[in-house]
């Protein structure tokens, strides 16, 4: 399951209490006091990792807490500390307070790592306290609290390619054969219900494509998969529209996408953009000629066909150089 957002409620560990302790041995009447001290609290870090490809782990796992420290005993040891956590996020991940959603970190980076919760101190033991005037003292102190917070976490996908287009445009058939995986298609809207990603390599960088659930008008508005996945557009570096030959009116169904990318969010409109014909196996080379008056001349497009091959090397070629 796809999971990209989610809320917990973390709590760091708490410090081991300190101990009052007595040296006990045969020729040490007055041994002194020996109680050591408590263990710290393991602390809460998040993780970037290319491994992570949701926050699916996080599904069933609302409430975490870090390991207490232990408390301390006798002959001045010091008690165990908690082990810390370290949980993996994937890369392109958000990290917001949730009460008052402020922006804590940005997980854009492979291996960037942040402290989320702090573990309480160990309490200290009845030696901590000796001194040359106070040489009994009969006293310890408890450990402290971890740390805890509330946080909301939102995976924005980081891709160089964000695939969009309007249900059965043919989207996910083109992401399988660039890059040769298996891909779910059938010819019903929707079949798409989560972002898919894969590779494909041109020149010499691997470029990573992400397929996102198709838009219909209104979609900014909630309708159809509506918001949930817009979000995952915003990090790609360039946009290739798939629009079907057979779409009533090409340029307008353009319109209608570019015009829901503008409604959620403006900046999306400022990056670079494709535009990709697909199902042109459908088509002759006069209708192939008439349609190229319905497209924008502002923005570079390719006729294909993703179930023949026909023009994928170009579209290749053409991803290669926007990206240079």
């Amino acid at each position: 399951m796809f999971v990209d957002q989610v809320k917990l409620k973390l709590s760091a560990g708490k410090g081991g209490n300190g101990v009052v302790a007595w040296r006990r041995e045969k020729y040490l009447p007055k041994g002194g006091p020996s109680g050591g001290n408590g263990g710290k609290g393991g602390s809460i870090y998040l993780v970037s990792s290319h491994d992570a490809y949701s926050l699916e782990s996080f599904r069933n796992q609302r409430i975490i807490h870090a390991e207490s420290g232990k408390q301390g005993g006798s002959s001045r040891c010091q008690g165990k500390s908690g082990q810390d956590l370290y949980l993996k996020v994937p890369t392109g991940t958000t990290l917001r307070e949730a009460t008052t959603n402020t922006l804590l970190f940005d997980f854009t980076e492979e291996g960037q790592e942040y402290l989320l919760c702090q573990g309480g101190f160990g309490g200290k033991g009845n030696y901590f306290f000796k001194t040359s005037k106070r040489r009994a003292p009969n006293f310890c102190t408890e450990g402290k609290e971890g740390e805890s917070i509330e946080i909301e976490l939102e995976l924005k996908l980081i891709a160089d390619i964000g695939l969009i287009g309007m249900p059965n445009a043919g989207k996910s058939t083109l992401l399988s054969k660039l890059a040769h995986i298996p891909v779910k298609v059938a010819p019903y809207p929707f079949t798409t219900l989560i972002p898919n990603l894969g590779f494909f390599e041109a020149g010499d960088k691997r470029i990573l494509l992400a397929d996102i659930p198709g838009i219909i008008e209104g979609a900014a508005e909630g309708k159809g998969l509506g918001l949930r996945f817009l979000r995952h557009i915003e990090r790609n570096s360039i946009l290739l529209f798939v629009i079907p030959a057979d779409a009533d009116h090409l340029g307008e169904q353009y319109r209608i996408l570019v015009s829901e990318l503008n409604q959620y969010n403006p900046e999306l409109l400022d990056k670079k953009r494709i535009l990709a014909i697909s199902k042109a196996d459908l088509l002759d080379a006069e209708l192939m000629n008439a349609l190229q008056a319905e497209l924008p001349m502002e923005v570079p497009h390719v006729f294909i066909s993703a179930v023949t091959g026909y023009h994928l090397s170009e579209l290749k070629d053409l991803i290669w150089k926007s990206l240079q």
